[in-house]
This record gives C-alpha cells, sequence and structure tokens, in this order.
C-alpha cells in the first residue's frame, strides 16, 4: 500500500490521516494528527475461533508514552513505562465503550484495538483523536464492525460553544462533554460539568452531533480509496453442512416459544425476587429448557445450542414486556426507584463515613482527610502534578455474591472510581479555605445496578460526615432502556441486573440541586436517539431529586466541625521571598520547628501559602507563631524585644526576630556618651530596640529609642586638673620680620654633557 494522506478542516484546526506507511502488518493502521497531537491507531483479528468462549474476545488498549510529552519518568528507579495510570485505562475504557456495540457478538476470533500517543501537544485531548484513529483502523481493515463513528469534544466558555476545546478552555467552561456517534445518534458519553442544566447539556449534544460530520466523511474517505474486503464470519473453516443448519433453526423455533413463556411464569410471577433468586431462576429456565428440548427428540450434543439461547431470548423477553407493556420484573413502573437508605456517622474514629442504598445495591464510604503532603503526586503523559481529591472504588467478588481472586483494582473499578470522583471534583472546597488532602473509598458490598452512582451518593454524605465544606450536595442515579427499533423504546428509570441487557443503555447522570456534574454512557444499540436522550435527561432529573431529597433527610449540610480524631490544619500566607527564612539550610529550621512543637507536618506552597497540620491545637499554634516571627516584614519605627548576640568595640548585634539581627551603634544605647559597649549590654542579654533605619539588607537598631531598657546609671562627668609641673605656655611666635634669613643653599657643581 503507497503512502496517502486525508484531510480536513474541523474546529478550527486541520485533522489528517495518514495510511500506507506505519504498521503495515496490522489488520488496519493508521497515523492520526490533531494540532501536534498524534496517535498510531491499530486493528488486528486472529485468524482462529477461541472454542468454547463464551463472550466476544474484544481488547481496547490506550498506550501513554511519556517521550510523546517530552518527558523523563520521575521515578528514580523506573524510567520505563510501566502500568498504566488511571488516567490511561479511562482513555481505554471510552475508546472499548464506544467501538463494542458496533461488533457482531457471536464473533469468537479475538480482536485487539491499540491506540498509541507518538506526540502530545499539551492542548489537544489524544482521546479525541485516539477513538477517531480506532474508527478509521477497523473501517479500513478485514474485521467486520458496523462502523465508522466519529467523536468530539464540546465546550461552552462565556455563552459560546467550543469544538474540541483546549486544555486552557476546559479550565474555564461550564461543560466537557466528549461522545461518540454519528450525526444521527449518540452511542458513548463521558462528561463532566460545573453544575450544567439540562438545557445546557443537550444544546452541547446537539451542537456536537452538527459537527460529526467532518471526521465520519475522512474515514468513510479513507475507507473507499484503502479499505479492504471484510471478512465474512458466518462462514467457518470447517463449512456446516445444510443439515446442520436446519437443526439448529429448527432447535431455535422450538426453543424461543417456550422460553418465552417460562420467563413470563419465572420471572414476572415474583417481582419481590433478589438478585440471588432471579440466578437461580435462570439455572432453573435452563434446566427446563433442557428437559423440553430432550422430551421434543432432540440429540444431546445439539440440546447444548438450544440452552445457549436462553439468556438472549431472556433479555428480548424482559425489553418487550418493559416496552409494550410497561412491566419490569420487579413490578416497578418505569420512572419508580427502589428503596433508598442513607445513614451517616455509622463507623468509629474514622473522620467520615456514611452507607448508601438503593435496592439490593449497597456502598459505604469513608473519607479521610491528611495533610497537604499527603497529596497524589501524577506523573503521566498528559498530567503531572498533584491531587488532593481522590476517590477509590473496590468491588469485592462478594457483592455479586461470587468467589474469585483479589488482585488489586480491575480497570471497572478504576473507572467507577474515576466516575464518582468527577462527580465530588466541582463541589470541593478550594485549598486556601479547607487546605487538607481528602480521600473517599466507597466499598461495594452488594451490587444489583449502578454501584457507582450509589458510590457518588456515599461520596456526598461521607464528605459531609466529615464536616468537608462541599459547595452543594451531589446525587446520581443510572438510567435504562427497554428498546425494540428507533421507534418503540421506554427509558427506565434505576436500572438494574436483567435490564442492562442486548437494546439497552446504561446512562449515568449525576449532579447537584443546580445542575449536572458528571455523566457517562455506554449503550448496547447501534445509538440513542435525541428523543431518547431528551425523555432520559427528564426522567434522570426527576430521579435525582427524588434522592436528594432522602439524603438531606439525613444531613442536609457539612458538619460544622471536624471529627475529634481529624487532624487540624492552621493555614497563613507569607511572603514567597521569605520562604527560605522558613525552611533553613537543607530544612534545618522547619524540621527543627516539627521536633520543637510537636506538629504533623508543616507544608509550604510556591504562593507562599503555609499550612500546619497537628492534632495539637497548642503546638500548631505555636508553629504558627514561630513562623510568623521567621517571616514578619521589618519597618522602621517598630519595637521588638532581642537578644544580643554579639559585641564589637563599636556596637553590639542584637537578634530582635528568629534570624534577623540589626547593629545597635555605641550612639544609640543611652541618652549620652557611652565609653564602652559593656558598660551598657552583655552577652545573652535581652533587650528592647527601635529599627531606625533599613538600607541594601542592614538594620539599625537604637536602645535609647526604645521604652522598657533598664540602662545603668549615667556616669559623672571627669573633671580635669592641671599638674603643678606643668610648662608655662610658650610665649607668642615671631613674625617673619624677625627671623634670621635663611642661608642659601650651595650650588650644584657642574659636569661636562
Amino acid at each position: 500500500m503507497k503512502e496517502q494522506t486525508f484531510k480536513t478542516q474541523w474546529g478550527g484546526k486541520e485533522l489528517s490521516i495518514k495510511v500506507g506507511k506505519l504498521a503495515q502488518q496490522a489488520g488496519g493502521s493508521c497515523l492520526v494528527q490533531y494540532g501536534d497531537t498524534v496517535v498510531l491507531a491499530t486493528a488486528t483479528m486472529s485468524s482462529y475461533k477461541r472454542d468454547g468462549l463464551k463472550w466476544f474476545p474484544l481488547m481496547v488498549d490506550f498506550e501513554e508514552k511519556m517521550y510523546a510529552a517530552g518527558r523523563i519518568k520521575g521515578s528514580r528507579f523506573m524510567k520505563r513505562e510501566g502500568r498504566p495510570t488511571d488516567e490511561a485505562v479511562l482513555t481505554s475504557r471510552t475508546i472499548d465503550r464506544a467501538l463494542r456495540p458496533l461488533f457482531d457478538h457471536t464473533i469468537r476470533n479475538d480482536i485487539q484495538v491499540i491506540v498509541t500517543c507518538l506526540t502530545f501537544d499539551g492542548e489537544n485531548d489524544p482521546d479525541v483523536v485516539g477513538l477517531i484513529g480506532a474508527s478509521c483502523a477497523l473501517h479500513m481493515s478485514d474485521i467486520p464492525w458496523n462502523g465508522p463513528i466519529g467523536t468530539i469534544r464540546i465546550g461552552q466558555v462565556e455563552g459560546e460553544w467550543v469544538v474540541n476545546p483546549t486544555y486552557e478552555e476546559r479550565e474555564n467552561s461550564v461543560l466537557d462533554l466528549m461522545f461518540s456517534g454519528t450525526k444521527d445518534k449518540v452511542i458513548m458519553v463521558e462528561a463532566g460539568a460545573n453544575e450544567a442544566t439540562e438545557e445546557v447539556v443537550l444544546g452541547g449534544f446537539w451542537h456536537g452531533m452538527d459537527q460529526m460530520e467532518a471526521p465520519i466523511k475522512l474515514i468513510e474517505e479513507v475507507r473507499a480509496a484503502v479499505g479492504k474486503e471484510k471478512r465474512d464470519m458466518t462462514a467457518s473453516e470447517d463449512a456446516e453442512d445444510q443439515e446442520v443448519v436446519d437443526t439448529r433453526k429448527n432447535i431455535e423455533d422450538l426453543a424461543r416459544p417456550f422460553i418465552t413463556e417460562q420467563v413470563k411464569e419465572l420471572f414476572f410471577g415474583t417481582p419481590q425476587a433478589t438478585k440471588g433468586d432471579r440466578g437461580a431462576q435462570k439455572t432453573e429456565l435452563k434446566e427446563r429448557t433442557k428437559t423440553f428440548l430432550t422430551e421434543k427428540g432432540i440429540e444431546e450434543e445439539e440440546i447444548g445450542y438450544g440452552t445457549g439461547i436462553v439468556h438472549e431470548t431472556l433479555e428480548a423477553e424482559v425489553s418487550r414486556a418493559i416496552v409494550e407493556e410497561g412491566k419490569r420484573v420487579d413490578g416497578r413502573s418505569v420512572t419508580e426507584i427502589r428503596e433508598l437508605i442513607s445513614e451517616t456517622g455509622i463507623l468509629p474514629r474514622v473522620h467520615g463515613s456514611a452507607h448508601f442504598s438503593r435496592g439490593e445495591t449497597q456502598v459505604v464510604t469513608v473519607v479521610t482527610l491528611g495533610s497537604p503532603g499527603d497529596e497524589q503526586l501524577l506523573d503521566g503523559m498528559e498530567i503531572e502534578g498533584t491531587k488532593r481529591y481522590f476517590h477509590h472504588y473496590n468491588f469485592p467478588p462478594y457483592s455479586v455474591g461470587e468467589v474469585k481472586p483479589m488482585r488489586g483494582p480491575s480497570r471497572r473499578d478504576i473507572g467507577h472510581g474515576g466516575l464518582a470522583e468527577k462527580a465530588l471534583m466541582p463541589m470541593m472546597p478550594d485549598k486556601e479555605s479547607f487546605p487538607y488532602t481528602v480521600r473517599a473509598v466507597s466499598e461495594v458490598l452488594g451490587s444489583n445496578g449502578s454501584s457507582s452512582m450509589g458510590s457518588t451518593c456515599g461520596s456526598t454524605l461521607s464528605l459531609m460526615d466529615a464536616g468537608v465544606p462541599i459547595k452543594a450536595p451531589v446525587a446520581g442515579i443510572a438510567m435504562g432502556l427497554g428498546y425494540i427499533d428507533d421507534n418503540n423504546w421506554k427509558v427506565l428509570t434505576d436500572l438494574q441486573d436483567l435490564e442492562d441487557g442486548k437494546g439497552g443503555m446504561d446512562f449515568k447522570l449525576a449532579g447537584s440541586r443546580a445542575g449536572i456534574t458528571a455523566m457517562q454512557m455506554d449503550t448496547k444499540t447501534d445509538g440513542l436517539t435525541r428523543e431518547i436522550i431528551e425523555q432520559t435527561f427528564k426522567q434522570g432529573y426527576d430521579a435525582r431529586m427524588e434522592i436528594l431529597d432522602v439524603m438531606d433527610a439525613e444531613i442536609s449540610a457539612p458538619r460544622p466541625e471536624l471529627s475529634e480524631y481529624a487532624p487540624r490544619i492552621i493555614s497563613l500566607r507569607i511572603n514567597p521571598e521569605l520562604i527560605g527564612n522558613v525552611i533553613g539550610p537543607g530544612g534545618k529550621i522547619i524540621n527543627g520547628m516539627i521536633a520543637d512543637t510537636g506538629v504533623g507536618s508543616i507544608d509550604i506552597d510556591d504562593d507562599g501559602l503555609v499550612m500546619i497540620t497537628s492534632t495539637d491545637a497548642a503546638g500548631a499554634e505555636e508553629a504558627k507563631r514561630q513562623i510568623e516571627l521567621l517571616t514578619k516584614e521589618v519597618k522602621v519605627g517598630e519595637i521588638y524585644k532581642g537578644k544580643v548576640v554579639r559585641i564589637m568595640d563599636f556596637g553590639a548585634i542584637v537578634e530582635f526576630l528568629p534570624k534577623r539581627d540589626g547593629m545597635v551603634h555605641v550612639s544609640m544605647m543611652a541618652p549620652w556618651r557611652v565609653e564602652k559597649v559593656t558598660d551598657i549590654v552583655k552577652l545573652g542579654e535581652e533587650v528592647m530596640v527601635k529599627v531606625m533605619e533599613m538600607n541594601d539588607g542592614k538594620t539599625s537598631l537604637s536602645m535609647k529609642d526604645a521604652p522598657g531598657n533598664k540602662l545603668p546609671e549615667r556616669p559623672a562627668p571627669r573633671e580635669r586638673s592641671v599638674s603643678s609641673d606643668r610648662r608655662p605656655p610658650r610665649g607668642p611666635r615671631p613674625s617673619s620680620d624677625s627671623r634670621p634669613p635663611r642661608r642659601p643653599a650651595p650650588a650644584k657643581p657642574k659636569t661636562d654633557a
């Protein structure tokens, strides 16, 4: 394939796709550039099926490379990129969620999509560029996929829509909306907002959909020029004969009506059934289907095919009942939320704790307050710095009645924790008013529908229980969908297990009473229409208000006092130029102060914000006093108590503030002439001094102008005495006229030249 470049203007910048040069052994590969951010996207499918596999084997990875940002990893010992950062994991999940719905999930060949960021310009986020690259790589490859799709980010700055805003523009935007789809449908959503209203967010969707044509049209141009013929996945390596095909069709014709009737009896006849009960009902349904097919004379080796369509048929019947009859398996209406429970202060000694339940979804969230020095260091390709609020999410296997090894947080755990963190981030107080580092940890104890939104609610309750002055409470709800086609659907409030099947969606909406703070959506359809999105927002708003009412009944505002077990932080601001006075050479002064006062830590920002963390109030106040003295800006005319640290013939050096001294000249020690410095002061003596002059870093002090000094009595003036043997005064000097003439000097002898 020869190298070719395809270009278009999009959002005021050039979007280009290059093919035919790099990674040519992949099934499909392209180099996508937007600004100076460049990604390489590849898509490859294995040539063989994985026998016995019961799920669709898709792998999606986003690879951060530190060289892309011109950086070397900060760790002293590990310079190679290692475990993906949370940001890379979240981007991988975002790409996966956008691509997955458009595959045939009966495929059992391994498919892998890898997006590698090669250069990062610090302005254009590689997630949008990477998703466009992944869409193009799949579309031009031989892999069956019902694309292409586009991806866009929409912001609103000062009331104006911005397409693919830069990082700086996103900081000033009320909305950070990223979604994938076409100009007619939305397939994936990942968004944060600063209490944006539903009207603003919907406007962002419509504006973005209008701008989606450019990247999709460009991908279609690539496909038309270099696209490969798609593989036919219906034909296996060992072609099935017509007899097998006919047999399986006969099994489906027999089994589906039977399974549908059994679903009505088993699932819709027991509205109070738990998730565990429904698991048992699924098992019973398979057994009944197996018995039925056996009685119908189906061969044993073909019965497995019949029981294999049980789950698909169950989901289809659940969706049909919702759309056509408005019935849900637990008997709720489509807008009804399950029982809600909000509790705070459920654990002793921790700084903040809460329990939130919605039906069988149960979350306990614990908040810990730490010093500013506990901030998380970020060392990724896109982000370098610190983070002072972070939320962690744990999903142990017992929460869904399973048994499996625990190997640390999964991608799902990181994603759900990140969503709850995003929902609360706009509500967190600024560092100046609340300098604590805040960690929230959600332990999912039971799960049956959106534990991430349960974690959002639990985090709000726990933060308020800890006394964190959040701006407003935040609640979250997961919205589902019963779907037959674009004209036959119903949006479901408070999604649960059986309702998240084929033809469904999981649309998570989080926010305060004023507006939305976070969103996330993935679907098992080919995308959501504008009508579905509008109805989702309408029902989601009502649900959010209902949940906030229940939360407010438990705790309506942050507690006025922190837990007695939480550390206290005293903050003050100093002149940044005087930070060195507090730290000292090699940290000697600040470390000595921590040891002397017993405080936990003293943290100083570059802008001069000093934060003293301690469980001992007296120690913190003493540390504050010492810092104020170390950094006090001295003014002429001020009076201090100081200590004589050095004596010289012409004066004394007095330390009047910690590490600050000045000179008291002998003439400024007393209101009389001082003959000897030691007549007035002694080494180590405390004296009062007044600042008289400051010049070139030197300070002139006065003792005689400062009240409070105890001076010795003024010595009596010495009397002059004339001795008897003193010579009499000389007479008048003779005038020049009476002087004898001076003798002329002798002439110098002459010499020959």
